[in-house]
């Protein structure tokens, strides 16, 4: 492998994987164990092991770098963990409990026992300012000095590491709020201060509210972790430009993930969907469900026609973030999700994982618990020997006795145990996929499953059989997918603006000036961050007159020059709520709330290098290992001697150095010569 280099950096719950692409194409992927007390080591250690595969010192390896991409779970685990920083908020008087009240709604409505989500800021640092605008944009009440002194002394006295104001109507006109953020920034030097305005400057107050506070309770954390693993690479000799995927799915410098902190919430699962993306273009199918399973979650998407579904409102951690992000469907089963005795003394997995630190126990350090890993190497769908390529030897033996300890309880053999996690690990995850596909009108049957992450490929013919699917695919490097998508992306901003009033469209030339004037806002944005002509994308949140609730609608294929834009605008709401919802009422006002566009630089992307020829290999032995309820000698092949289009019949394994898959009996699989083992799922019921 030649340079220069471009490399993408994923940090997943267990593992930090680095995928380098030479300028020929060839790719490599390399893998360091995560470090959570501090990211940047696990990163700086995953560099270390691609440049010794490379034989090259790490400096050598950086200098010859042209692009780093990386995704971060720091302020996912931040939220999480509720690890956040001290934050204030400042707002308009009267309107201090607007992240405590919320909707009014409760997330399982009928729990009448169901305890109120903490919120993210205590009440005592949450400080009313006296002031006022109205909807219009007018003053009502101008900003006044003395209550803002009081509280930025206030929030002197508390020490607080970060303020979020969030002022009534400041999606409107930001001046009280720019005035505000100017003093704190004068007074409070070291607070991270962000401005509602700035954030998310469109209507619906909690939203604001609450993703505004977000922003601010882990921008602190996020802006340290990206500026000490900004200078850790260029002491280590990186020169190029550091790049971090956001939740949408686009990328963005350093410096603007910092700014938009609460933007990096999704960011490593979003590379999972931009390299499902990239193999659809590259000719897998342009219909998808991404099945990425990791050491402490599964991440579900959809890719429906090429294109995959983006939208607002995510919770992490029960905190909303308004902003616009990729579909992604999270649930807590992974490789490292535990198995337990609930209340009832009924056998569960997950959420709780084993994480990276001690990891399950066949890792040998420290843990005791029985991990779905665990349960696979007791299955025998795992090499005790040959993990991560040998360079980790797998404890079988404290795998069994974790698995025994719990088997014991429930009356089991350890084999039925092991079988028996490893098949609720199966049902959590299709479950995850029929909340991601099923409960929103879409019918799995007619879709490709894309299994990716470390863990995937060992549940995803049982997953597919579930589901009724007829096709897996996974990449020859599905370890390392998300890092690798994160180098098929490209640079997006995206801005919004609201709308004040809600009589139906705006008149056409009103409707023309709104996206212009948010085009060249996008345009100027992205023009300070690559030259260049951008690709526009436009949309905007609409509903019909007497609704409640918005409905994203794409606006690219509206034909933006002609007249009667208007028409065109409602036309495509309404194609796109016959679409959602089987109906559309032609009749009824249409009424467009926010509209939005985005800016996308094109980065030069690189093509993968198609498989050579070879002849068709033998496996390289059998392991015994448990499948359709006994016990059988399974070949044994390797992704790197088979040839393409080889065929291989289940059952069998087929493992890499940091993948495994299972296939089932009656599976058929082929190499396709463009990376990916193409899985035809078989009906036997096992």
């Amino acid at each position: 492998m030649q340079g220069p280099y471009r490399i993408g950096v994923d940090v997943g719950g267990t593992f930090t994987d680095v995928v380098c692409i030479g300028a020929d194409g060839t790719t490599l992927l390399a893998k360091a164990a995560t470090t959570p007390q501090d990211q940047s080591q696990g990163v700086l250690d995953g560099l270390a092991r691609l440049a010794e595969m490379l034989g090259l010192p790490l400096a050598a390896l950086l200098a010859e770098t042209e692009r780093l991409v990386h995704g971060t779970t720091v302020a996912t685990n931040a939220l999480l963990e509720r690890r956040t920083a001290k934050v204030a908020l400042l707002t308009t008087e009267g309107h201090r409990d607007v992240v405590e009240m919320r909707e009014g709604l409760k997330p399982e409505r009928y729990d009448l026992r169901l305890p109120p989500p903490p919120p993210l800021v205590p009440r005592r640092l949450r400080l009313p300012l006296k002031e006022r605008l109205r909807a219009d944009g007018r003053v009502e009440t101008a900003l006044d000095a003395a209550s803002l002194d009081a509280a930025i002394a206030k929030l002197r006295a508390e020490g607080v590491e970060a303020v979020a104001v969030c002022l009534l109507h400041a999606w409107r006109d930001p001046r009280h709020e720019r005035q505000a953020g100017k003093a704190l920034r004068a007074a409070l030097p070291d607070a991270y201060v962000t401005l509602s305005s700035d954030v998310l400057p469109q209507i619906k107050e909690f939203e604001r509210f609450s993703t505004t506070a977000v922003n601010a309770a882990v921008g602190p954390i996020v802006s340290r972790y990206l500026g000490r693993l900004q200078s850790r690479l260029q002491e280590a000799g990186f020169r190029g430009p550091l790049f971090v995927i956001l939740s949408h799915g686009g990328v963005a410098p350093v410096e603007e993930a910092q700014r938009l902190a609460a933007g990096t919430a999704l960011s490593g699962p979003a590379g999972g969907v931009a390299a499902a993306l990239a193999l659809a273009r590259a000719g897998l199918g342009e219909n998808l469900v991404t099945f990425d399973v990791g050491g402490t979650s599964t991440d579900v998407a959809l890719v429906a026609g090429g294109e995959a579904t983006l939208g607002r409102g995510r919770s992490v951690g029960g905190e909303r973030i308004a902003l616009e992000s990729l579909d992604i469907v999270t649930l807590g089963a992974g490789g490292g999700s535990l198995a337990h005795l609930d209340a009832g003394g009924l056998l569960r997995v997950g959420p709780r994982s084993a994480g990276a630190v001690p990891g399950p126990a066949c890792y040998g350090a420290g843990g005791t618990e029985p991990a779905v890993t665990d349960a696979n190497l007791v299955l025998g769908y795992l090499d005790a020997e040959r993990f991560l390529g040998g360079r980790r030897r797998l404890d079988r033996a404290a795998a069994e006795q974790a698995v025994a300890r719990l088997a014991g309880k429930l009356g089991l053999t350890v084999m039925d145990c092991a079988a028996g996690i490893h098949q609720l690990a199966n049902v959590a995850m299709a479950e995850g996929i029929r909340v991601a596909t099923v409960r929103r009108g879409v019918d799995p049957r007619g879709f490709t499953l894309l299994a990716f992450g470390g863990a995937a490929g060992l549940h995803a013919s049982a997953v597919a059989r579930d589901l009724g699917m007829a096709r897996v695919a996974v990449p020859l490097l599905a370890a390392g997918l998300s890092a690798w998508g994160m180098l098929q992306t490209d640079l997006r901003y995206e801005v919004a603006r609201s709308l004040a009033d809600s009589a139906g469209l705006p008149e056409e030339a009103r409707l023309r000036n709104l996206f212009a004037a948010l085009e060249a806002e996008a345009r100027a944005r992205l023009s300070a961050w690559m030259p260049g002509t951008p690709e526009i994308r436009r949309g905007a949140d609409m509903r019909y007159g007497e609704q409640v609730f918005e409905i994203s609608v794409p606006l690219d294929g509206v034909e933006w020059s002609a007249l009667g834009l208007p028409e065109r605008v409602a036309e495509a709401f309404h194609q796109r709520h016959e679409a959602l919802f089987t109906y559309a009422l032609r009749g009824e006002e249409v009424v467009l709330v926010t509209a939005r566009v985005a800016a996308v630089g094109r980065l030069p992307a690189r093509p993968a290098r198609p498989l050579p020829d070879g002849a068709a290999a033998k496996p390289l032995g059998t392991r015994r290992a448990l499948v359709a309820g006994g016990m059988r000698d399974l070949p044994v092949h390797t992704f790197t001697d088979l040839a393409p289009d080889q065929i291989v019949a289940g059952p069998a394994i087929v493992e890499s150095d940091t993948t495994t898959v299972l296939l089932l009996p009656d599976d058929s699989a082929r190499l396709d010569r463009r990376g990916w083992l193409d899985v035809t799922v078989g009906r036997e019921t096992v």
